[in-house]
């Protein structure tokens, strides 16, 4: 049963698609859907973060939903719906929430979506109606709904974890800032830890007044004391032998704390013992989640996890899915060997024993060269190796990436396109073949070619990722829910953290061992949904703690 959550006239309707509208007030919606949602209904709804909030705020919790805005941007942009009436029409209010996020390396100009959206009144059962036509019009519509439904309830997932909150001890992470840092400072001032490292690197590059928190006067500082950096990044300062260096980049990683999961950070987002982060689903191209609101949830670096401590008698379960993105390559191209090497054991290990490269980090170095596109130093060295060793995952990839430097368009395993390239690409590589083109324009349109080629060489593998994640937190959703027996959402086991391969849960002591279970149970059962029976694995490594930090 599809009920249409909306609002008409300056009120709320509940329009059942098979009977009469019904209006509603404010105030009695969250009674009205409570008693809705014995009768188990999917609500279709403009945008879960408008109407979900609320309805848990009031303790109602719904079982499933269409989140059609979501929807829309899926299927505007997917290559099985291009035929459809949705990704022939001019943007509307419905696709607000899907102009501008890529996250790729090359240069942003190459990336700009902005466009000019002009806002229409939103008609909900007709937007539903337009997407189940273009869901039945697909040659793969059972793998399109299955990445609606998915997307849909990861929007309840995100907006249930908000709400719920990560338990967090403020006492502790300001006790860990002062052990790295010092105690605090007055607004505006160093910490005195994070003062003492900067004298010493202020000594060793002779710079009493160096700002090092300023790329510009770094560069011209280490210049001047003989150290010819080209950027201030830490990768490339630790190739660099000068007394400077160690200081610098420990002045880097404190400063990074403080101004990331500082003391403002834990006054602005720590309340009442919860953290509550503000994810995005899908807010980035591939699928991938974001995070809003300044939390940084994706972002919780280690120095700060033992903060995260489970409430008088409860646990964190706290669960990662080794070597993901791997695992979805071969599964992706069925490659039975790359399969073979994940079977029961650590991928990375298996590449290793099939005699394709010598070590562990070798057969790491190499598969991420694969997925990312690196074609120099080690990776590029091992790349002809890989490829021999596991023929058609390297193919799989190379041929997206090739796609890409065509300006073509990738899809991901259940139905998620990458967008085209944007019009400044478009005149660079048409520039490069025009009347009065130079080698300097046919060398920017290569550069320009072969990092739109690693973008979607990669979009493929994280996008198929990110869709295995989704799966996964939906089916562990309605497991937790089932362990609960009717309990409310935060008086039984339910997720509070989702980091794109990793989930903890906070649960009841009791819980705990039944919790693994549902993971475990969970992973395995979203290899399916979208594999079916290839002989690919998906293990987690879950380990039951009293702090986050314990897991790692």
């Amino acid at each position: 049963m599809h009920i249409a959550l909306l609002r008409r006239d300056g009120g709320i309707v509940l329009q059942p698609f098979d009977g009469e509208p019904r209006a509603v007030s404010e105030a009695d919606l969250p009674g009205v859907v409570a008693e809705l949602e014995l009768q188990h209904p999917r609500w279709v709804w403009d945008d879960t973060t408008h109407w979900y909030p609320g309805l848990l705020a009031s303790g109602v919790r719904v079982e499933r939903c269409v989140d059609l805005r979501l929807s829309h941007a899926i299927i505007r942009n997917s290559a099985l719906t291009a035929g459809s009436r949705i990704a022939a029409s001019s943007l509307s209010s419905w696709d607000r929430a899907t102009v501008g996020t890529v996250a790729a390396e090359p240069d942003d100009a190459l990336f700009d979506f902005d466009v000019q959206v002009e806002l229409e009144p939103e008609d909900v059962v007709a937007e539903f109606a337009l997407q189940q036509e273009a869901i039945a019009g697909s040659a793969e519509s059972a793998r399109l709904g299955l990445l609606l439904a998915a997307e849909s309830a990861g929007s309840l997932v995100a907006a249930e974890m908000q709400f719920a909150g990560l338990p967090w001890r403020a006492d502790l992470h300001d006790a860990l800032l002062e052990n790295y840092l010092g105690p605090r400072a007055e607004p505006g001032e160093r910490p005195n830890k994070l003062s003492a490292v900067l004298h010493v690197l202020r000594a060793e590059l002779e710079s009493p007044n160096l700002n090092p928190d300023s790329p510009p006067e770094l560069l011209k500082a280490l210049g001047v004391a003989g150290v010819m950096a080209k950027s201030t990044r830490s990768w490339e300062l630790k190739k660099i032998t000068h007394p400077a260096i160690a200081p610098l980049l420990e002045y880097k990683k404190l400063a990074r704390l403080l101004s990331a999961n500082g003391w403002h950070w834990l006054d602005t987002n720590v309340s009442n013992g919860r953290f509550h982060p503000e994810y995005v689903p899908g807010g980035v191209v591939t699928g991938r989640w974001a995070s809003t609101g300044g939390g940084g949830a994706l972002q919780l670096p280690k120095k700060v996890r033992s903060a995260v401590v489970a409430d008088p008698g409860w646990k964190l379960v706290v669960a990662d899915a080794s070597q993901l993105e791997p695992r979805i390559l071969a599964a992706l191209s069925g490659d039975r060997g790359m399969a073979e090497a994940g079977a029961g054991q650590d991928l990375y290990a298996g590449i290793v024993a099939s005699g394709a490269v010598a070590t562990r980090d070798q057969a790491k170095v190499a598969m991420l060269g694969a997925m990312y596109g690196a074609t120099t130093g080690e990776s590029g060295r091992l790349m002809p190796t890989l490829a021999r060793a596991y023929p058609a995952a390297i193919a799989l990839v190379e041929e997206a990436a090739r796609a890409g430097e065509r300006g073509e368009v990738v899809t991901t395993r259940l139905g998620r396109s990458s967008p085209r390239p944007g019009a400044a690409w478009r005149q660079s590589q048409s520039d490069a073949y025009g009347e009065n083109s130079t080698e300097e324009h046919a060398s920017r349109a290569r550069g320009q070619a072969r990092s739109w080629g690693r973008f979607t060489r990669n979009f493929v593998v994280q996008g198929s990722a990110a869709e295995w994640a989704l799966c996964w937190m939906a089916n562990l959703r309605n497991a937790l829910a089932g362990l609960g027996g009717g309990a409310w959402l935060t008086d039984s086991a339910h997720m509070v953290f989702f980091m794109h391969d990793e989930i903890v849960v906070h649960c009841p002591t009791d819980q705990a061992a039944a919790v693994e279970n549902a993971i475990r149970q969970a992973a395995a059962d979203a290899g399916r949904l979208l594999f079916g029976q290839l002989p690919v694995e998906f293990p987690v490594t879950v380990a039951t703690v009293d702090d986050y930090g314990q897991a790692k």
